[in-house]
């Protein structure tokens, strides 16, 4: 069954070209030119993503984001060509899964959809904890234990190990963890998965001969797992 997208955005030239390029790409792709009738689809028909600008008529993206989260942890993208952190960060802390500023590509915005649909596919009620040989890597508390003893780690890099640890011994490039565990944050800096793999490998490098965090040399990372 095709995703469906719901495209809040009242400049028609934006968002009929987001709905071609969406429908091209197999998602099933409603519009809304305004706050209220943004409102009217989402509860006529709960989307599966919300593509979401902030400067809109009769009630503005805050609002609409804000009446979405009374109801709905249904993932939001939002829209705007404010640019600044502020701007972003109170977008996240609203509850918006991410942030895209105008004008982008279609490309990076595919890209931006499709991580954060996977990101949401894991089940409220899954427990995200990983366990290993000396080594526990819980996402439910944000705890790292490596032989025993609580290691104070940084929310991306737990995000990280717990990424590459949940699928033991699968290849990832530097783009792919950018996409899946960074999301918006230094979209397209590969810089940035080294530096993180590179503290992470500070913290668990030789703790245990079962398990250990590989660079596969001109691909990328994986959590190799010895049978």
């Amino acid at each position: 069954m095709a995703r469906n997208i719901l495209v809040v955005e009242d400049d028609n030239n934006i968002s009929n070209l987001i709905k071609l390029y969406l429908d091209k790409e197999g998602f099933e792709v409603r519009l809304a030119p305004d706050g209220g009738k943004a409102v009217e689809e989402f509860q006529a028909q709960e989307p599966d993503l919300v593509l979401l600008d902030v400067m809109l008529p009769v009630l503005d993206g805050w609002g609409v984001l804000s009446r979405i989260r009374e109801h709905s942890k249904c993932p939001v993208i939002m829209l705007t060509a404010k640019g600044e952190v502020d701007d972003r960060i109170h977008g996240l802390e609203m509850g918006a899964d991410d942030y895209v500023v105008k004008p982008f590509e279609m490309k990076e915005l595919l890209a931006r959809i499709n991580a954060v649909l996977r990101r949401t596919e894991i089940p409220d009620d899954t427990q995200k904890k990983l366990s290993f040989d000396k080594l526990t890597i819980n996402l439910d508390s944000y705890e790292l234990i490596v032989d025993g003893k609580k290691i104070d780690t940084p929310p991306k890099e737990l995000e990280l190990l717990y990424h590459l640890a949940s699928t033991p011994n699968r290849v990832y490039t530097r783009n792919q963890l950018l996409d899946e565990v960074w999301g918006f944050d230094y979209f397209g800096d590969s810089r940035t998965v080294d530096v993180h793999v590179k503290r992470l490998r500070e913290k668990v490098e030789g703790v245990s001969e079962q398990w250990a965090l590989k660079t596969v040399w001109g691909v990328g990372y994986k959590f190799e797992l010895k049978q």
